[in-house]
């Protein structure tokens, strides 16, 4: 090969190596140094019950890592059951600015379960830049809802049933006033 072609190969790989590293400080590609954790598996729960978990984003480049976002996705396991992520939680995004290098930050993502049956939560993170570039997905956490059928959902009970006892001592005491 000619000097003058290994200079050519050369100065191409010299410069597609800074233009990856580069791209990965940045955070705009998937391949990021970012990674997501949570800090379980599983969760079991009850129709209507409210719970939480925490998940830790890390940089583990060398750079920080500046506009990063976590977004809080919520899916069916089974088929056919409509999931409304914005019903299970009201906080699903949220801007985490600058994450430096080596470091990480935790949150606290807190759910309500508005559905019966088993469920999957992620956190996944871009960073504000990265739009163009794949997102960074943490694991998935099983979430598992039992319906939670109960005499008394909501505190209903005392309503449902004084109400009618009321209005039928309200009609007895009417009717002994009339023949009294």
């Amino acid at each position: 090969m000619s000097r003058r072609a290994t200079l050519g190969v050369l100065v191409a790989l010299v410069a597609s190596l800074l233009l990856a590293a580069s791209t990965d400080a940045a955070g705009v590609t998937g391949t990021a140094p970012l990674s997501v954790n949570v800090d379980r598996a599983r969760i079991a729960t009850k129709l209507g019950h409210r719970f939480v978990f925490r998940s830790t984003i890390w940089n583990h480049g060398s750079m920080p890592v500046s506009g990063v976002i976590a977004h809080l996705n919520v899916l069916s396991l089974r088929s056919g059951v409509y999931v409304d992520p914005e019903d299970w939680s009201t906080h699903r995004t949220l801007y985490l600015g600058t994450i430096p290098a080596g470091g990480s930050t935790t949150r606290t993502w807190r759910m309500q379960a508005v559905n019966a049956g088993r469920f999957g939560v992620y956190v996944a993170v871009l960073t504000s830049n990265g739009v163009a570039g794949a997102p960074t997905a943490g694991p998935a956490i099983e979430i598992a809802v039992a319906d939670g059928k109960t005499l008394n959902s909501g505190g209903i009970l005392p309503l449902a049933l004084g109400i009618p006892a009321g209005l039928g001592l309200l009609a007895v005491s009417l009717r002994f006033q009339r023949r009294g």
